[in-house]
């Protein structure tokens, strides 16, 4: 067995300098990120991958993230258990306003990446008079090799919901301008395609139910995250809303395949990664609630998929 998993970590930020007047800005945007408070935040993404581990006997071969800030912060966290320094690193610096990133880790005995780039996105120009152009998060792209078998691997943080959803329109075109790629990977390179990431989109939303089909309006990806989705699964919320923002899609070749055949998906929301209160029972353990730290792991719950090995 085999697992692919997605996880939005919740503002992985390195620690904060100390600011020089107590009302100057910080980097991260958070409150008091200190050494101590970053050290917590590593153990506990770490000791998620453990539990999960623990559960189904193997590591994700290959692990989606977003919300981390620069390099350092994933090398950190590859050192500690149960990475253990066997996995590599995809990440670029994205234009994000935030600074916050998408990233791929990998099992290095596993998996080869035979090559990477991100997908940038600019929009309307913010003001006239300047070259700001308003950006957002890279989607990464990742061309790897496991077992002599080809798989691309997108992995996506699009733009959130926020003042009546004005960032709808972005979404459209970024999943319409990937939707094309995977096509042509799909009919024309007749290779696997794996779609990860926390879409602010749940799976029944209108964007990802067309990404599914080609320009002929047949089917080419398969989203398992829907029947979860219909069955009041769900990686996070808001307020009192039950969400499934977090997905992994894929080319409905890895459904009959020699090497990795796809068996099931599957939300992780360990009991020891939920809220410890009694009013978020079944809610992920966050990080902060708005400015107040509550030292958790992050607000959403990580996705997996199971493969059958077959080799």
């Amino acid at each position: 067995m085999e697992l692919f998993s997605f996880y939005n970590v919740e503002n992985l930020f390195l620690p904060d300098p100390k600011p020089v007047h107590k009302l100057d800005p910080t980097r991260s945007g958070l409150r008091n990120w200190d050494e101590k408070r970053y050290r917590n935040k590593l153990f506990k993404i770490s000791h998620v991958f453990q539990l999960m581990k623990e559960d189904n006997g193997v590591l994700p071969f290959v692990i989606g993230l977003s919300e981390v800030s620069g390099r350092k912060v994933l090398e950190d966290l590859v050192e500690m258990e149960p990475f253990n320094s066997e996995y590599g690193i995809v990440h670029y610096n994205s234009m994000d306003e935030r600074k916050v990133d998408v990233a791929m880790l990998y099992d290095k005995n596993k998996v080869e990446v035979i090559d990477s780039e991100t997908i940038t996105f600019f929009f309307e120009i913010v003001n006239k008079n300047t070259e700001n152009y308003d950006t957002t998060r890279d989607v990464l792209f990742s061309k790897i090799k496991y077992k002599g078998e080809i798989i691309n691997v997108f992995i996506a943080h699009l733009p959130s919901k926020r003042e009546k959803d004005i960032n709808k329109p972005k979404r459209t075109f970024i999943l319409n301008e990937v939707r094309q790629r995977i096509i042509k990977i799909v009919n024309a390179d007749k290779e696997h395609v794996i779609l990860c990431g926390d879409f602010n989109e749940n799976p029944d939303d209108e964007n990802l139910v067309q990404i599914l089909y080609d320009n002929d309006d047949e089917k080419a990806l398969m989203n398992p995250f829907q029947q979860l989705f219909s069955t009041r699964n769900y990686s996070t919320f808001h307020y009192k809303s039950g969400l499934l923002y977090d997905q992994i899609i894929m080319s409905r070749s890895l459904l009959d395949n020699k090497t990795l055949v796809f068996q099931d998906a599957h939300i992780f929301n360990s009991e020891k990664i939920s809220s410890r209160t009694r009013n978020f029972e079944g809610r992920p353990f966050r990080t902060y609630a708005g400015t107040r730290y509550l030292g958790g792991y992050s607000d959403h719950f990580p996705v997996f998929v199971k493969f059958k090995n077959l080799q």
